[in-house]
């Protein structure tokens, strides 16, 4: 959803496995967005998919309620017939290097690989596991309290000075093809701290602050993954500019958060872009950057 805000739904592909009790709603209320950008697998014979998402304060819980049903790069390959340019995943380290290998197998095919780790893994046993699968990405994007816990480091209070330190670390094993990945720590109301191997790091502040715009924010569940879809079609549309693609992907985590659920597409504008919970996205981007003194 991330990326819809800034791309049309037919240059976008998510694979969503439909179990027998699929509600029905769900179902309709994607299609809104675009049927092209959504494929769906019939998966009768399962029950559809579930987590929950706990909070504790500032601390959040994952665990899936029901067994997964794995997805890998090639049934997009099969299903869709093309070579996607930009490929984000959720998952532990172990299962991410697999899906990079099976990336690796397919002839011709480099993308840029966007890797979320999935947040019961980010613990400090993982670490090794994913020092193994930081050569085959392209960026690296735990949250700030995932990232320090990965490096057993004190996540009380994650500082700003603890996590330039933490992304520091992680360029330092190695992302990317020889060392040239970059990382991406989301950090909540503090924003994101983005960094390049060859580039200075640079922070980005969160859209709406939970300080100051608490009305604003409703929900920020799926802030993150909005986050990442939105650095993926920035990404793709400033060819390549990290820094640049983090406006992007920012804007998109404020629509996120802004209701329970999904945000909402309306009719489009006289100037032919669509409006997003009532507002331009490209109004928001220019805010960011005029913020930023871009």
């Amino acid at each position: 959803m991330g990326a819809r805000i800034w791309l049309p739904a037919d240059q976008i592909t998510m694979i969503i496995d439909k179990g027998h009790d699929f509600p029905a709603s769900t179902y309709t209320r994607l299609l809104e967005y675009g049927s092209e950008m959504w494929v769906f697998r019939e998966q009768s014979g399962f029950s559809t998919t579930r987590a929950l998402n706990s909070y504790k304060g500032d601390h959040r819980n994952f665990e899936y309620l029901t067994p997964r049903i794995r997805l890998t790069p090639r049934d997009l390959f099969d299903t869709r017939g093309a070579k996607c340019q930009m490929l984000h995943f959720i998952c532990s380290p172990t299962r991410a290097f697999d899906i990079v290998s099976e990336v690796e197998q397919v002839d011709d095919w480099l993308p840029t690989i966007i890797y979320e780790p999935i947040p019961d893994r980010c613990v400090p046993e993982e670490l090794s596991a994913l020092l193994k699968v930081l050569p085959s990405i392209t960026i690296l994007s735990p949250n700030a309290e995932e990232a320090l816990s990965l490096l057993s480091l004190d996540k009380q209070p994650p500082t700003k000075w603890r996590i330039e330190q933490a992304a520091e670390t992680f360029l330092e094993f190695g992302i990317g093809i020889d060392g040239t990945g970059c990382i991406v720590i989301r950090c909540g109301e503090m924003g994101a701290y983005v960094k390049s191997r060859a580039g200075e790091g640079m922070w980005i502040d969160a859209f709406w602050n939970s300080r100051e715009d608490s009305k604003k924010i409703v929900d920020v569940t799926g802030a993150g993954n909005g986050f990442l879809g939105g650095l993926a079609a920035g990404l793709w549309l400033s060819q390549g500019d990290l820094y640049e693609a983090a406006f992007y992907a920012t804007v998109s985590a404020s629509f996120m958060i802004e209701q329970t659920g999904l945000p909402t597409m309306t009719s489009l504008d006289v100037q032919g872009s669509a409006l997003w919970n009532g507002d331009l996205p490209e109004r928001r981007l220019q805010a960011l950057r005029v913020h930023h003194g871009r």
